[in-house]
């Protein structure tokens, strides 16, 4: 059985200032905090969410 692969996402830039969308963005993959890493499946789902933010956010292959 494979291990399901999984990104580690890391909250670079602040919520302040963003339009709404990217703030819930934010907050529906689980980033509070400026630093905060968050490892998330690799889907299509986590993938589009990373596009919408992908200028606050640092990815990284887990």
């Amino acid at each position: 059985m494979a291990a399901e692969k999984t990104l580690k996402i890391t909250l670079v830039k602040s919520k302040i200032g963003q339009i709404p969308k990217a703030r819930a963005t934010i907050e529906a993959m689980g980033l509070r905090k400026i630093g905060q890493t968050v490892e998330l499946p690799d889907n299509g789902s986590t993938r589009g969410q990373i596009q919408k933010v992908r200028h606050m956010v640092k990815v990284e292959e887990a």
